[in-house]
């Protein structure tokens, strides 16, 4: 099975413990050989199950930030308007990862130490058993900050960019090359998030992951900064971009394509004719499929950014090369 150990770190472990261990994996049916075909579902089901259930369990704050970010609020473009879809893309980000800091924690020691937490329910068990109930909220902290800036930058930069380009394409181009456009606003507002993201997402990932290292984001940094220097909190930031930008990419096209798909096809009246539980359902369907796509095609490189900023001195090549299939 693969593990994740430093080359130079002596053999301590005799032949029958290890044996017995991988006995015990296979015998209990929570393990599977790395980069196998059962590997890549499993990775893929645990993507569906933390961003399908995830955005759909915050589907009331997407409402409101679309809301927010009509015409009817303030005018289109204004000032007011891009600060309001900015402040929506906070409530959307920074409070939903932080409700979720638990899956994630457990996610990430998934990834990194797959010997020792063979499962999502097993990791549970390992955490709490070890670092009690309170140990589930480790990175809370970085993960608030990050992820309410990377909102912030998301969704503001998102509607900047949609405007310029479809000033620079025209009215008419705009709407026949649409999903183009969502794409490439969506690529490009990523693109600063993820900026904005990582130093935090690099202390998040090094609490959750390193058992002792810190307990707290005042004592991580600090403490980052001095073992690595700067490049401590941005080294993961090309893996970031590619787990984010292809997600960001994915969730607004899709997202926008997909209600589009159903006011024409399911829903039998035009959206104005919609009530507001009804524009929410179509909301809550949409965001739900949008988000299944998301984790499918971000789940990898979500792989590489948990390993790279728990390791000191890796580079996303040598992580990816270590990941990959044999």
């Amino acid at each position: 099975m693969f593990t994740l150990q430093k080359v130079d770190e002596p053999e301590t472990h005799s032949p029958a413990p290890k044996r017995r261990l991988a006995a015990a994996a296979v015998a209990e049916g929570d393990s599977c050989e790395f980069g196998s075909q059962k590997y890549f579902i499993l990775c893929g089901f645990g993507g569906i199950l933390s961003c399908g259930t995830t955005h759909t369990a915050v589907v009331p704050l997407d409402l409101v930030k679309c809301r927010m970010q009509s015409a009817d609020s303030c005018e289109f473009g204004s000032m007011k308007y891009y600060a309001l879809c900015g402040f929506g893309g906070i409530l959307s980000c920074g409070i939903t990862h932080t409700a979720v800091v638990p899956l994630d924690l457990v996610k990430c020691r998934l990834q990194v130490d797959p010997a020792k937490y063979k499962s999502i329910f097993n990791g549970f068990s390992v955490t709490i058993r070890e670092d009690g109930v309170r140990g589930l909220a480790k990175g809370w902290a970085p993960t608030f900050i990050g992820y309410s800036m990377q909102g912030l930058c998301k969704f503001g930069f998102y509607e900047v960019f949609k405007i310029l380009y479809g000033d620079l394409l025209g009215e008419e181009n705009a709407y026949m090359w649409r999903t183009s456009l969502y794409l490439a606003a969506s690529a490009s507002a990523e693109f600063f998030a993820d900026i904005a993201l990582a130093p935090m997402e690099a202390c998040k990932v090094r609490i959750q992951t390193q058992p002792g290292y810190a307990n707290t984001l005042r004592e991580c940094a600090p403490k980052m900064y001095a073992e690595e220097g700067l490049w401590a909190f941005y080294k993961g930031v090309v893996p970031l971009w590619m787990r984010q930008i292809p997600y960001t990419m994915m969730k607004f096209a899709c997202f926008e394509r997909t209600v589009e798909l159903l006011y024409k096809f399911v829903v039998p009246k035009p959206r104005s004719e919609c009530s507001k539980p009804e524009q929410l359902v179509v909301t809550f369907v949409a965001g739900y499929i949008a988000g299944v796509f998301c984790a499918i095609v971000s789940h990898p490189a979500d792989s590489v950014v948990s390993v790279l900023n728990k390791e000191k001195g890796s580079t996303a090549a040598q992580v990816l090369k270590r990941l990959g299939p044999k």
